[in-house]
């Protein structure tokens, strides 16, 4: 198997390349002067299983055209199977019509993806579960809850512990994590009156006393997750905490969880930390790179990925 790093997240890459103790593939992605995007592989690829690491993240459409030129690149340089390991998949909250005359822009990444090539994606936490049907090549959906357990474990094991969704769309991840950890899930009621812009309306489930862990798969500009942080502390919660697999953090995110009741947010490195995330006091990254690796692994082999959630 080779490893091809794009521009996203080559820190990520790097750890990825290391845990399976192989080298990245010897390769180029640059800009020409109007800022077009080329791609050269300087190694030989021919019948080999390459594995793209590439999150579709801020640039968004920058990174989606390198990642979608890479795997042209590779297929023209005869690669016998190409998969794009796409940690955070940019373009997963437009998974439906959300109005008339509305895209599914989600629908759309996937197309471009197995047209440029891909022959299986491998990538973390989807938005929408449902996406993976919009794929018509295999697609391997990881999870960050086994990391986000073990982190909960050794930080807060002897907490008097409760998981709390921030949305009702977010029921069934935080229900999986309160299983795990035999723990009891409340919810927030929220109304967003317009994108970007939440409010709380109600606390489902008994907080009083009891240390909260918001649990979500994307932060954003971190209004609904520190609105969602006040209302549990309104409620009577000991202290509130936060564990998201994607840092988007766009705008003044850092600064406002940083601001909030929030004591702790841990989110994964499925997207670079920008220099706000590294020196916020109150926001930590974990890696995803040992659990990319053994599914990267597993995917070459041809053995089970989903026993690594067993």
């Amino acid at each position: 198997m080779k490893i091809v790093s794009c521009n996203s997240n080559r820190p990520l890459a790097e750890a990825v390349a290391a845990s399976l103790g192989l080298p990245l593939c010897k390769a180029v992605v640059r800009r020409f002067a109007d800022m077009e995007v080329f791609v050269e592989i300087q190694e030989n690829v021919r019948g080999e299983d390459v594995f793209v690491i590439q999150s579709t993240c801020y640039p968004t459409n920058d990174n989606l055209m390198e990642l979608l030129i890479m795997i042209d690149t590779l297929r023209r340089g005869s690669a016998r199977r190409i998969t794009a390991v796409i940690p955070y998949f940019g373009y997963a909250r437009q998974d439906r019509k959300s109005g008339p005359r509305t895209p599914i822009s989600a629908k759309l990444v996937a197309n471009l993806i197995t047209e440029a090539g891909a022959h299986r994606v491998l990538t973390m936490d989807l938005h929408a579960g449902q996406i993976q049907g919009f794929f018509d090549i295999p697609v391997d959906n990881l999870f960050a809850a086994p990391l986000f357990v073990r982190d909960i474990k050794e930080r807060y094991g002897a907490r008097d512990l409760m998981i709390v969704s921030p949305d009702v769309g977010g029921v069934v991840r935080a229900r999986q994590l309160a299983k795990r950890l035999n723990v009891d899930l409340a919810i927030i009621d929220k109304r967003r009156e317009r994108a970007g812009v939440s409010e709380v309306m109600n606390v489902i489930g008994d907080v009083s006393g009891r240390h909260c862990l918001l649990v979500d798969d994307i932060i954003d500009s971190g209004g609904s997750l520190c609105n969602a942080a006040e209302a549990l502390i309104a409620q009577g919660a000991s202290g509130v905490g936060a564990y998201v697999t994607h840092g988007v953090l766009t705008g003044g995110a850092v600064s406002r969880v940083a601001s909030s009741p929030i004591e702790m947010m841990t989110i994964t490195d499925s997207i670079l930390g920008t220099e706000a995330v590294r020196l916020a006091s109150n926001v930590r990254q974990i890696t995803i790179a040992q659990l990319l690796a053994n599914a990267m692994r597993a995917v070459s082999d041809e053995s089970s990925v989903s026993s690594l959630f067993d």
